[in-house]
């Protein structure tokens, strides 16, 4: 084996991912690209290829087909909901630490705060089923906190996504405890240049390669202070496979490709009822647009005269249908109906509340996975700041998700049809609790117009002691 050979081989040792990347890097690719949509969705090509269609027609059809983007409307509304108030986060011991103010505002040393880097973290979760992120301390030998502060030195966060974290290896203690003993990643990718972290429990080791000339330029060996890896994997849902999770659009972008080539097909078959083929001899001279002339030769034969192709397919109507049905089975997988809905769907209260309950609780398993990834960055904060983590992180348990008109129609129908006092102040006070109304007496008597079981004639009651004379008098209650 010459030396080029032996440079391709280290590179690709380099830069290559074990065989569970390996297996799994397509699909990442394939819902990373769904979520993306736009010019990375069309490069990829997801539109069926017909038999006998060129590559230019190919292309055309790329860029004439819209894609309704539903993974990234389904995953947007899943994170809206989930960081719709803000994670409750006791620090204890870090409460007061040197530099925590700076990494609650910038997390990630790129302007995000906390909030918004376990935001992201949260939707490439979502995306891919699970995310990374190495919590890291910069080793500039300074001998005291007051050194670190002054050069500017604390712990900050990097988000990496499933497609950069290319291999990665558990071992499993004497305690029965699995803890990470290697981890690799791309960086960053500069052109044709890039650089490759190797963590091990004793060295980092960054390589920096140019893949165009196949040269490794440089390669730089530090030890690894902590004699463990600072990584933690933040799972959407956990899988069978340890650092793996299970996305929530992995059924999604397939049912989105659907609609994507449906639509397509909308679009041909309205080209073709709008302009339909014409055949004709190579001799006869046919002009373009609407109304244009055709020449035909004198000696023409009569049975070649040239016409048009009728267009039998598939209605628009019945392509359309389809695609309504693959959106309506979109919001089923994704328990979205009702919050993702455009116009008003026949659904009973039941149905309504039911699928409410159902996304509740899918929220509420994220939550409780992004807590639990957000405790372990500080517990890695605090070995940082050399101190045991006793705070404690709560994200929203519950998401209260309630259809408020049906809510608000249902009280008033009550109220209309209701006779006792005590069950029209009842309504009145859920009124003003969805109101935020909080400082009215509602004890206090509220007169009511009563009328005469003889004469017919109104008459108020202005206080509880009239309203009861009038009832036992026969006088009953107006919806006044």
């Amino acid at each position: 084996m010459d030396i080029s050979q032996l440079m391709t081989a280290e590179i690709a040792g380099i830069l290559g991912g074990n065989q569970i990347y390996t297996s799994y890097r397509d699909q990442w690719q394939y819902v990373y690209e769904s979520y993306i949509g736009g010019e990375e969705y069309r490069n990829a090509g997801h539109l069926t290829k017909y038999q006998l269609e060129t590559d230019g027609e190919y292309n055309q059809r790329l860029e004439t087909t819209p894609l309704e983007n539903h993974c990234k409307s389904v995953i947007q509304v899943y994170t809206s909901f989930l960081f719709r108030d803000q994670p409750y986060r006791d620090l204890g011991t870090l409460e007061n630490t040197a530099g925590i103010e700076d990494f609650l505002r910038d997390a990630d040393h790129d302007g995000r705060n906390i909030n918004q880097f376990m935001k992201e973290c949260s939707t490439w979760s979502s995306v891919f089923g699970h995310s990374w992120i190495m919590v890291v301390k910069p080793d500039v030998g300074a001998i005291s906190v007051a050194d670190e502060l002054e050069a500017g030195v604390r712990p900050y966060l990097t988000l990496l996504t499933p497609l950069v974290v290319v291999d990665w290896n558990w071992s499993r203690q004497p305690s029965g405890k699995y803890m990470l003993d290697y981890f690799k990643y791309i960086e960053d990718v500069n052109g044709s240049m890039r650089t490759v972290k190797e963590w091990t429990p004793d060295t980092i080791t960054t390589y920096t390669v140019d893949v165009e000339n196949e040269v490794v330029e440089d390669k730089i060996i530090e030890p690894n202070g902590l004699g463990w890896i600072p990584a933690v994997c933040a799972y959407n849902s956990r899988s069978t496979v340890r650092g793996i999770g299970i996305s929530d659009i992995a059924d999604i972008a397939d049912a989105q490709k659907m609609i994507y080539n449906s639509t397509s097909e909308v679009v041909e078959s309205i080209k073709l009822d709008t302009h339909p083929s014409l055949v004709a001899t190579p001799e006869t001279n046919v002009g373009t647009g609407a109304g244009a002339l055709i020449h035909i030769p004198d000696n023409l034969d009569p049975g070649l005269k040239p016409y048009a192709l009728e267009f039998s397919g598939a209605s628009v109507d019945s392509i359309y249908k389809s695609i309504e049905h693959t959106t309506s089975a979109i919001d089923k997988m994704a328990n979205t109906g009702a919050v993702r809905a455009t116009e008003s769907r026949t659904l009973s209260g039941v149905a309504m509340e039911t699928e409410f309950q159902l996304l509740n609780a899918r929220l509420s398993e994220k939550a409780d996975n992004m807590e639990l990834a957000e405790e372990q960055i500080w517990k890695i904060y605090a070995y940082y700041s050399n101190t045991e983590w006793t705070g404690e992180i709560k994200y929203p348990g519950s998401f209260n998700i309630r259809d408020t008109a049906n809510e608000i129609n249902q009280l008033r129908t009550a109220k209309e049809t209701a006779t006792d006092k005590r069950v029209t102040k009842e309504i009145d006070r859920k009124l003003m609790e969805w109101m935020g109304i909080e400082d009215i007496d509602l004890d206090d008597f509220v007169p009511h117009v009563m009328i005469s079981p003889v004469t017919g004639e109104s008459v108020i009651a202005e206080t509880e002691e009239q309203h009861l004379a009038l009832a036992a008098q026969g006088y009953t209650h107006t919806n006044e």
